[in-house]
């Protein structure tokens, strides 16, 4: 049976995975004008505002492309208890997505990027968050609520923003739960110590990701990647590494061995949030049933897809099989 067929099978049976998504949750904001002047101020563009709109950003991103894809969606994670806190949640309650899982901090906002554009150049963005490491009440309550709830998911994924839900201690505690519980964890890592993704399944980090967590300047080709990979491999144990090239496709790496799959766009407008849609479509496809090659070159198709549109998009099962033939 081809990879098409496999897929063409799965949408047959219309039964769809349920995954947990835990991860830094965050608002973007965007507003749009033009700037036809410099301000008397200072040596500023004036922007004159015609429309702004609010997308969600980071995890949510995650989020979003799996329920495209069709899954079940519980999502978990730490925002502020304030006006873009609940209208995140709006969103999310609104793509049919489970919020039940998702705590609100009093002592800090809900993360959000503002960007300010003129005639789609972007002229500047304001970040509105804090990135100390969540309280142990929140971090105990967390964890509380997913031990709860970890078996009626088929997968994890932890999309780490560095915005302060993955501290080590906490990190290593929902590893353990999922382990002890059976489920795979795939990760999403941002910053330096992958030693708190010890224990996971799968890690999918970029060239500048992998290159500043092993410490090494040149990853140019396959060996290099392999040799960077075995410094990761040693700090978390971890099955697969994932490595997004982005012109030069995705790596497949193990302890053994090391696998190119040559990248499948044939135009590419903006590569925002295509690691969101690899991670997404790598999670799914494993959640249900395909092999972690299998998943990777089908997450190569939907990262195809999604950089050939402008801003964070998303991509279908249909437009996946379209892409393949």
């Amino acid at each position: 049976m081809t990879i098409i067929d496999k897929v063409l099978s799965l949408q047959s049976a219309q039964k769809q995975p349920s995954i947990l998504v835990i991860g830094d949750l965050m608002i973007d904001h965007y507003i749009w004008g033009n700037a036809t002047r410099l301000s008397p101020e200072a040596p500023v563009p004036i922007v004159n505002v015609k429309n702004e709109s609010t997308t969600l950003g980071g995890a949510g991103n995650v989020v979003q492309n799996l329920v495209s894809f069709g899954a079940n969606v519980i999502v978990a994670g730490v925002i502020g208890n304030d006006a873009m806190g609940n209208q995140l949640i709006e969103i999310l309650e609104a793509e049919g997505v489970k919020t039940n899982i998702i705590i609100k901090d009093n002592s800090r906002p809900t993360t959000v990027k503002t960007r300010v554009l003129a005639e789609r150049h972007q002229l500047v963005r304001i970040d509105k968050e804090v990135t100390n490491a969540i309280s142990e009440a929140l971090a105990n309550e967390l964890t509380e609520k997913l031990t709860a709830i970890i078996d009626s998911a088929d997968i994890i994924i932890f999309s780490d923003y560095n915005k302060g839900l993955f501290s080590p201690t906490l990190t290593q505690q929902l590893i353990k739960i999922a382990n002890d519980h059976q489920k795979k964890v795939i990760i999403d890592p941002k910053g330096l110590n992958y030693e708190k993704y010890n224990g996971a399944f799968l890690i999918k980090p970029n060239r500048k990701e992998l290159a500043e967590a092993a410490k090494t300047e040149s990853l140019k080709n396959i060996d290099e990647l392999q040799k960077a990979a075995q410094t990761i491999f040693a700090q978390t144990k971890t099955s697969y590494l994932i490595v997004t090239l982005s012109e030069d496709g995705i790596a497949i790496i193990t302890e053994q061995a090391s696998k190119l799959l040559p990248v499948k766009a044939t135009e590419v407008f903006d590569v925002t949030g295509a690691g969101d849609t690899v991670i997404a479509a790598i999670a799914y496809f494993i959640a249900t049933g395909f092999t972690v090659e299998e998943a990777c070159e089908l997450a190569n198709h939907a990262a195809a897809i999604v950089v050939r549109q402008v801003g964070s998009a998303t991509t279908t099962i249909d437009e996946i099989i379209k892409d393949m033939e």
